[in-house]
């Protein structure tokens, strides 16, 4: 729903992240000290974004990014552009309403939910084609990189698949989209725990690709992933309950993502920073694109 032209009318669910956060700003306007985080002397901006271009793969089922010149300086004297694109490519942030019907639309989550403290964990070494990654690894990473996880923190998951994007020498579409690691449901339930704000992946989906509909369009994949794993698919990764999962489930809870990370993201592996991805103000939007950012010490003249 949206609550931006009318908020009066509007409560929070309990326990949803997101909405609790909301009725707080909107109680009062809270006011930051990022000091201990960043130096703000001596910082530095990392755009840990994707270019989009009519080049990006759109997620298997959806349409491709278009777009095309409806006037041109030679002619009309002025430059201007049309598109015609879902959401869901490039760097975009998930809101609520994509899986979740009593969410809130882009426009009414308060811009102080986009930006926040957070930690870029790199399993890079530790995870490969269609393997699983769970809480006790992200966790083992937190404590030998001495980072912290408290709670509405940002939590940015560097796979390392960022390299087969499309725009990377090393692009590789099928492993990008099709066989990226991701979490099953243990993982949904530690970042509820934690109460996570919203996390980042440089893959495809936060979902493990064949907890999405790509299970059921690709079947040699599946067959892949059986002969890694030793096990029926249905047994590691049992549906309905992981299905979406990182949607399905975690956005009731207003735990979101971003999805497509990329960039310089491998600047600031390991790393606690200041972090945001600002949507545009989209009001009844599901998603929308963003700029993720993160914000840090530079620790080159430190």
């Amino acid at each position: 729903m949206s609550i931006y032209f009318n908020p009066g009318k509007w409560k929070p669910r309990p326990g949803n992240i997101l909405e609790e956060f909301t009725g707080e700003v909107m109680k009062k306007k809270p006011a930051y000290d990022w000091s201990k985080v960043v130096d703000w002397s001596n910082a530095k901006v990392y755009d840990l974004s994707q270019p989009l271009s009519p080049l990006s793969p759109p997620f298997p089922t959806y349409p491709p990014f278009e777009f095309k010149w409806i006037k041109v300086i030679h002619e009309q004297g002025v430059g201007a552009q049309y598109i015609q694109t879902p959401l869901h490519i490039g760097t975009h942030m998930d809101g609520p309403l994509h899986f979740d019907s009593a969410g809130l639309d882009i426009a009414s989550i308060p811009i102080e939910y986009w930006i926040g403290e957070g930690v870029i964990v790199d399993i890079s070494k530790d995870v490969g084609d269609l393997d699983i990654y769970t809480s006790d690894l992200i966790e083992e990473k937190i404590r030998s990189y001495n980072l912290g996880l408290k709670p509405y923190d940002i939590l940015i998951i560097h796979t390392g698949y960022h390299r087969y994007a499309y725009y990377q020498p090393t692009a590789d579409v099928v492993r990008y989209m099709l066989k990226h690691p991701g979490p099953i449901r243990e993982f949904a339930d530690w970042l509820i725990k934690k109460k996570i704000r919203w996390t980042a992946v440089d893959a495809g989906s936060q979902d493990h690709p064949l907890n999405t509909p790509i299970r059921r369009i690709r079947p040699d994949i599946v067959e892949e992933f059986e002969r890694k794993h030793g096990k029926s698919i249905q047994e590691v990764m049992p549906w309905p309950e992981n299905f979406q999962m990182m949607h399905t489930y975690l956005f009731p809870y207003g735990v979101l993502h971003v999805e497509n990370a990329g960039g310089d993201i491998e600047k600031v592996l390991n790393r606690r920073c200041l972090i945001s991805a600002f949507p545009f103000k989209f009001v009844g939007g599901e998603s929308a694109f963003c700029r993720l950012v993160a914000i840090c010490t530079d620790e080159e003249r430190k």
